[in-house]
């Protein structure tokens, strides 16, 4: 059975990127999956005095009730009759329709609507191109000597508060001293001490200190570099996706500063009272940064999918096995899946900055 509703209606909301469906199912179609439905029934019930199997229908719509059969028979009649109508309307969707329909009613057509959420749609720009262009533009780093004598006198400031602190001296006060000391009263860091730290003399750990800085400033110029691919990437895209994506984001995103809170001896509703927002108002400011984080998901994984890109297995394998000393109540397969799509994106993004 198949085709049998009527006055259908589809329509896309185009702001959560769902479908809409209207319909009814026919009182015709109603009273056939009926008949379905008390047939198996028939199959499954277990009645005192008939054997399984064999209970006759009247006995069925005595012990069920006639509305509840009915029920049942027009969900019957969507599951078979809305894959049909999607396919039909050549829409893809991502979860299970949403269904709100009337009581049935024995010789009456069922009205029902429906929604879903649909597959996003990602059109990406010439991404090659514009990571090509970001990648070029080259910056040398370097260290300056200010830079490495304010890292040295930050660490021998560092290395007068641990002092003041081995010597009895109040962490807060001996914070406020070590602030309080002049160039030329604060510690060297001659060979004794760095040999504390496994260096082999001062002049090996100021050496160590420059490759450092070094390093980490070029850090900080590859993630600059990234965000702007990326940022280019989003502001280019045309991007359509449900609205519950960016709900699994701004849950994401709560449940980590929760998290933070937690770690830092706070609680969320005293974070919630200094910020003097509630709940709702907290997840509202955060709306453009959460759109931002999906369409940037949903871009990574459109070039890994044009690009072939996939984790290393083995490495995948890895990260698996480190995760479930972690996570030891996680489903296994989510847990890999969730892994897997991270490793994804990581060398998509990897695969964009090597670009030129």
């Amino acid at each position: 059975m198949s085709g049998t509703l009527s006055n259908v209606k589809v329509s896309r909301d185009e702001s959560a990127w769902e479908i809409d469906i209207k319909a009814e199912i026919p009182s015709a179609a109603l009273a056939k999956y009926r008949e379905e439905t008390l047939k198996d029934l028939q199959k499954s019930a277990k009645l005192d005095g008939f054997r399984p199997g064999h209970a006759p229908k009247e006995r069925l719509v005595e012990v069920y009730g006639e509305s509840a059969i009915l029920k049942m028979a027009a969900e019957h009649a969507l599951q078979h009759e809305l894959p049909e109508l999607l396919a039909t309307e050549k829409v893809m969707i991502v979860e299970s329709p949403r269904v709100t329909m009337e009581t049935p009613e024995a010789g009456k057509a069922v009205v029902f609507s429906a929604r879903a959420a649909l597959v996003p749609e990602v059109k990406l720009p010439n991404y090659k191109k514009i990571a090509a262009s970001h990648n070029a533009k080259k910056e040398e780093v370097t260290v300056s000597d200010k830079e490495h004598t304010e890292a040295m006198a930050h660490l021998r400031r560092e290395r007068a508060r641990i002092d003041k602190i081995e010597a009895g001296t109040d962490q807060q006060k001996a914070h406020e001293e070590s602030r309080a000391m002049k160039d030329e009263e604060l510690p060297a860091l001659d060979d004794a001490f760095v040999q504390s730290l496994g260096y082999e003399s001062a002049e090996k750990f100021a050496e160590a200190l420059k490759g450092n800085i070094k390093s980490e400033k070029e850090m900080r110029v590859r993630e600059t570099r990234r965000a702007a691919i990326l940022d280019e990437l989003v502001k280019e895209s045309d991007i359509k996706y449900p609205a519950a994506l960016r709900e699994y984001e701004l849950d994401d995103m709560e449940a980590r500063i929760k998290d933070d809170i937690t770690r830092a001896g706070m609680t969320w509703e005293g974070y919630l009272t200094e910020a003097k927002k509630t709940a709702e108002e907290v997840r509202a400011s955060w709306k453009d940064a959460a759109d931002k984080r999906a369409k940037v998901r949903l871009i990574l994984a459109e070039i890994a999918r044009k690009e072939n890109i996939e984790p290393d297995p083995k490495a995948l394998d890895s990260e698996l096995e480190h995760a479930k000393k972690h996570y030891k109540d996680a489903d296994q397969a989510a847990l890999r899946s969730h892994i897997a799509h991270i490793m994804r994106n990581e060398a998509a993004i990897k695969f964009l900055e090597s670009l030129n």
